[in-house]
């Protein structure tokens, strides 16, 4: 019997070893060889401080910056443990609401983000992924569309012709990967950092 037990566990414990130690060491230090950026969670940087990553998105709420998409990410509630609270961009939890499309709670949440959307561009039809939250709740991108939806409100807020704004929105539009996978997407941490230089000059 312990002939048929030994090769057993040593194959568990190689096999442990392989898979569980040496073979995410070595992917990780491949992936940070070729791929330093992406492997250190893709910051961005402003004056030498990280302010963000380009793959989480962030609450913005002043007029004068892009919104991204709704974020239905929650954290537990600091008056009552057994309740959770809205946390946008929660990165410890990340998932949907996972409300379907009968939800009442979820109609009555996207007819008031719309009716605020058309009051505040009342000329062009909502976006979808402006009213709508992202599977993970983290979506750091929106779509072009969304972007220039949001154009006439910062330009606004910021004093600056809406030409110049349309303008940044076309130069952080980045497209299909390898021009197949993916659709166009404007990162909105990047667009808001873009924005605040272009303010500053």
């Amino acid at each position: 019997m312990l002939r048929q037990i030994r090769p057993a566990i040593v194959l568990l414990l190689a096999l442990t070893l392989i898979t569980g130690l040496v073979y995410p060491l070595a992917i990780t230090g491949i992936a940070g060889v070729i791929f330093p950026r992406q492997a250190q969670g893709s910051l961005i940087e402003k004056d030498g401080k990280v302010v963000g990553s380009a793959l989480i998105g962030q609450e913005f709420k002043d007029d004068k910056y892009f919104h991204g998409r709704p974020s239905a990410t929650t954290a537990p509630d600091p008056n009552d443990s057994t309740k959770t609270v809205s946390a946008p961009y929660n990165a410890a939890n990340s998932g949907g609401s996972n409300l379907g499309p009968t939800s009442k709670a979820l109609a009555d949440r996207v007819k008031d983000d719309v009716e605020k959307l058309k009051a505040e561009n009342p000329s062009q039809p909502v976006p979808v992924d402006l009213v709508t939250t992202s599977a993970s709740g983290l979506d750091p991108d929106i779509s072009p569309e969304a972007a220039l939806f949001q154009v006439p409100r910062v330009a606004k807020a910021r004093n600056m012709p809406e030409d110049r704004v349309r303008e940044l929105v076309t130069q952080n539009t980045k497209g299909r990967f390898a021009a197949l996978l993916g659709e166009p997407r404007v990162n909105v941490l990047e667009i808001n950092l873009a924005l605040d230089a272009a303010a500053s000059k």
